[in-house]
C-alpha cells in the first residue's frame, strides 16, 4: 500500500473513533481534521506515530497536542467562518492549520485569519515550512513573540486558545478579546495539575469562567507565563 494512502486511512479511523466516542461533533472541525495531515507537522522519526491519538514531541522540550484535544479545543471555542483568531504557543503548526481549515470562508482563501505566536525560533521555522507545505501559510502567519502578552497588532480577537499552561490567565490575552469573544487556555502549575478553562466576556465586557476538566500541557514561557 501508498505510505500516503495508509495515512490518510489512519486519519480517517482515528478520526471516526474521535466521532463514535463523542468527542468529536463538529462537522467543521470534523472536516478539517480529516483534511489536515498531521504527519507533516512532526519529526519525520515519528511519522508512523501520526495517527495514535496521543501528544507527541516535537523538539526543544515540545509537544505536538494529541488529535483528540485539539478537537475539543476547537470546538469550545465554537469556531466560525470568518473570525479573527489569536494562538499562543505555535509549535509545528497543526492546530493552526486544523483552526485554519475550520474558519477558512472558500477553498482559495488567501486572507490571514490565524495569527500564531511562538517564543521558540526553531519552531518558528518548522512551523512555517510545515504550513507552506500542506497549504496553509497564506491563512496563518506565524510570528516569534512572547505569546503571554497576546498581539495587540492585530487586537482584539473573536477567539484566542493557548497551547501551553500559565499559572494564571494572563490579563493581556482577556483584554484582546472582543465582547462575545471566548479564550480556551490551560491554567495550573508545572508538572501537576491543570484545569482547561473557557473565558468568554459578553456584550458587556463581564467574564465567565467555565472549567473544563484536568489537562496536562507543557508550560508557556514569557513575561505572564512561568519564569524557568
Amino acid at each position: 500500500m501508498n505510505p500516503d494512502t495508509d495515512l490518510k486511512e489512519r486519519r480517517e479511523r482515528l478520526v471516526q473513533s474521535l466521532v463514535s466516542s463523542g468527542v468529536l461533533r463538529d462537522k467543521r472541525v470534523i472536516e478539517a481534521m480529516l483534511k489536515v495531515p498531521r504527519e507533516e507537522f512532526i519529526p519525520e522519526i515519528l511519522r508512523e506515530q501520526a495517527y495514535v491519538d496521543t501528544p507527541l514531541h516535537i523538539g526543544y522540550g515540545q509537544t505536538i497536542s494529541a488529535p483528540h484535544m485539539v478537537a475539543i479545543m476547537c470546538q469550545e471555542l465554537a469556531l466560525k467562518s470568518g473570525q479573527k483568531v489569536l494562538e499562543i504557543g505555535t509549535g509545528s503548526g497543526y492546530h493552526a492549520a486544523v483552526t485554519a481549515e475550520t474558519i477558512s470562508t472558500a477553498p482559495n482563501e488567501i486572507e490571514v485569519q490565524v495569527f500564531s505566536l511562538e517564543i521558540i525560533k526553531e519552531l518558528v521555522s518548522f512551523a512555517k515550512n510545515s504550513l507552506q507545505r500542506t497549504g496553509y501559510r497564506n491563512l496563518v502567519k506565524v510570528i516569534e513573540a512572547d505569546g503571554s502578552q497576546g498581539y495587540i497588532e492585530e487586537a482584539p480577537f473573536d477567539r484566542i486558545y493557548a497551547t501551553a499552561a500559565s499559572p494564571r490567565v494572563p490579563p493581556p490575552l482577556i483584554n484582546q478579546l472582543k465582547p462575545n469573544g471566548i479564550l480556551i487556555i490551560p491554567v495550573g502549575e508545572v508538572g501537576f495539575f491543570q484545569e482547561l478553562l473557557k473565558v468568554e466576556k459578553n456584550s458587556s465586557w463581564e467574564i465567565t469562567t467555565t472549567r473544563l476538566g484536568g489537562v496536562a500541557f507543557v508550560p508557556m514561557r514569557g513575561k505572564h507565563g512561568f519564569k524557568s
